[in-house]
């Protein structure tokens, strides 16, 4: 664990890998369950948004699904989850239904916000899931209010606030490291950290470390591999144990990589095909859980086939459920708006 090491709050920044025994083999055949579920939602949403069913913004997460599925392993059901727009994997790891979320995603009655919402104002107050927010960098001062929440009521949770490295260079992030550590809250701010900020390279527009910008703060930080879902539940573990003893607040960055593009209409030009398909080549977490559970011996390739079929059923299920939907009735315009 990095603790502080002087009275400014300096940490020892360190590097986690996977260690040998972080997952049982049943928990490693959930982690590919949840990553592909995922990812076959994801690839369906994109479809519908094809066909003009989705409206509006759509961000997808394909290839960061290993990032919310370890950290979500080591949460429990009184934690609460809150992200920005790249949200439908933390919905889904959240438990959401897809049904409900796809419906959201087209505008449905049947959404989780009634179809009023989408992508960027999706929420579930059963799962303790809170958005979901298209303000870059919200996720930090609306993290530490629910981990205030959580301290003021001494029920035992803490709050998870994902954001990207683009939004790590927001100035709202730092107000918030600043309250965070004076309070103590129990909270874990995760830099998603998938190389671009929209179109451009974290090396162009991201000065310094990010863990070593939360020093200053008195927070203590660290890095992992968030192509490796066994590496990010190992992360998540120790850093979840410090939160949750009331020893305050810690950032966890995750280097991962997004497949697509920052949205829809994002043709990445800025990357080139070779740095992508060597990703996906290379680095792929849903292949990479895939070999250690077939190199564990405890599986055959064949009996992921009805694995397979099982999450293409639900996502067709769900795309189906939302396409049947009706839209909202008129009268709802003006319900769940306060003024």
């Amino acid at each position: 664990m990095a603790k502080p090491t002087s009275p400014a709050g300096k940490a020892k920044l360190q590097t986690v890998t996977a260690a040998s025994n972080v997952a049982t083999p049943e928990q490693m055949l959930q982690f590919y369950k949840d990553m592909l579920l995922i990812r076959r939602f994801e690839e369906k949403a994109g479809q519908l948004y094809g066909m003009g069913l989705i409206g509006g913004f759509c961000h997808l997460y394909i290839g960061q699904e290993a990032v919310v599925t370890g950290v979500q392993s080591v949460l429990e059901p009184k934690d609460s989850v809150i992200t920005a727009y790249r949200d439908h994997g933390h919905m889904l790891a959240c438990g959401m239904d897809p049904k409900g979320v796809m419906a959201e995603l087209t505008g449905r009655s049947g959404g989780y916000s009634k179809g009023k919402g989408g992508s960027m104002h999706m929420f579930s107050r059963e799962k303790n899931f809170y958005g979901g927010h298209g303000i870059v960098g919200a996720t930090a001062p609306l993290g530490i209010g629910l981990a205030f929440a959580h301290k003021y009521r001494g029920d035992g949770g803490i709050t998870t606030a994902y954001y990207g490295d683009g939004a790590a260079n927001q100035g709202q992030i730092y107000e918030s490291y600043n309250m965070a550590s004076l309070w103590k809250l129990p909270i874990i701010f995760i830099i998603e950290n998938n190389k671009y900020g929209m179109g451009t390279s974290q090396k162009r527009h991201a000065a310094g470390d990010f863990l070593k910008r939360a020093e200053g703060f008195g927070i203590p930080g660290e890095k992992t591999d968030g192509m490796d879902v066994l590496a990010v539940r190992s992360a998540a573990l120790k850093v979840a144990e410090h939160v949750r003893s009331g020893k305050g607040p810690m950032v966890l960055e995750v280097s991962t990589y997004r497949y697509r593009g920052h949205s829809m209409s994002d043709p990445g030009k800025y990357r080139s095909k070779e740095e992508v398909e060597d990703m996906r080549e290379h680095h792929d977490p849903i292949e990479h859980i895939r070999k250690a559970i077939l190199d564990g011996g405890k599986m055959t390739e064949d009996a992921f086939k009805p694995i397979d079929k099982e999450i293409k059923t639900i996502v067709n299920d769900a795309a189906e459920f939302a396409q049947a939907s009706p839209e909202p009735d008129p009268s709802e315009l003006w319900t769940d708006v306060l003024l």
